[in-house]
């Protein structure tokens, strides 16, 4: 008993210590400017002045719902996709299959940076500058996706998919009828990290997006703190990143089961 006690204390004091910085962002936004350095939470003069303030200068209702449908296209896109390639690559048997596999793998070593160059050169002459295509297309075919999904799809009996196909389930059928409804922590993993990655995406769109109508919420909030807008004003400026991670942790905390779930069962299996 005194060593369960003693464990649960240390758990509950190591989740205070990680959860404090952000509680502390939080709390932060609603205090005046001047009791902000102070590390106690509460405070007798708390107001929703700074997201006032913040909802008036810019148009940040506009940027979230611009961020949402991006990153929610994107992430679509990639579950997609991403599920049709693993199960090529973890079921169907083709010539080149496994140096397929072996070039998707590679593309996984080579930084975001490289490419930066050649895929907005490749967006300028198609014209999707200052448009949602633009924000969308480089990122619909994920590489760790299909990686996910291929070692997720080795772990399901083939004596399922064999059924199917006795039943008369095409490849496509047996991928979205048969397998995907089995793979929800491969699913959910992806679809998070994913939606975490698009939505706090700020280089892409600050190349491309020059119409303020258009530009996601990360990338407004840093022309917002970096262009002086905010006026040094440390709640105003904690008030914006606040309403930018807000999403994201609603979104882990619906689907954290799934994600911790997956990243327990999806093993390297060859």
């Amino acid at each position: 008993m005194k060593g369960k006690l003693l464990t649960y204390f240390f758990l509950l004091t190591g989740a205070v210590i990680f959860a404090y910085p952000f509680l502390w962002m939080v709390f932060a936004t609603l205090k005046p400017e001047i009791e902000i350095p102070n590390l106690w939470l509460l405070s007798q003069n708390m107001s929703f002045k700074n997201y006032s303030i913040v909802l008036n200068k810019i148009p940040i209702i506009r940027a979230f719902f611009n961020s949402l449908f991006v990153s929610l296209s994107i992430t679509a896109s990639v579950i997609i996709f991403g599920s049709i390639v693993g199960f090529a690559l973890s079921r169907l048997n083709f010539y080149g299959k496994n140096l397929i596999f072996m070039l998707i793998l590679f593309t996984m070593m080579i930084p975001f940076q490289i490419t930066l160059i050649p895929t907005y050169v490749l967006i300028v002459k198609l014209g999707f500058v200052d448009t949602y295509a633009g924000l969308i297309l480089p990122g619909m075919m994920s590489s760790f996706s299909i990686l996910v999904f291929r070692q997720f799809f080795l772990n399901i009996p083939q004596s399922l998919i064999e059924s199917a196909r006795i039943d008369g389930c095409n490849n496509l059928q047996i991928l979205f009828k048969v397998i995907i409804p089995l793979s929800k922590p491969a699913v959910s993993t992806v679809g998070i990290l994913t939606f975490m990655s698009s939505w706090n995406e700020v280089l892409w769109p600050l190349i491309v997006i020059r119409n303020e109508k258009l530009m996601t919420m990360p990338q407004l909030v840093t022309v917002f703190v970096l262009g002086g807008q905010a006026e040094g004003q440390l709640g105003v400026q904690l008030a914006s990143a606040t309403l930018l991670a807000l999403p994201v942790v609603i979104a882990y905390s619906f689907f954290q089961r799934y994600f911790i779930e997956s990243l327990a069962t999806t093993g390297l299996k060859e």
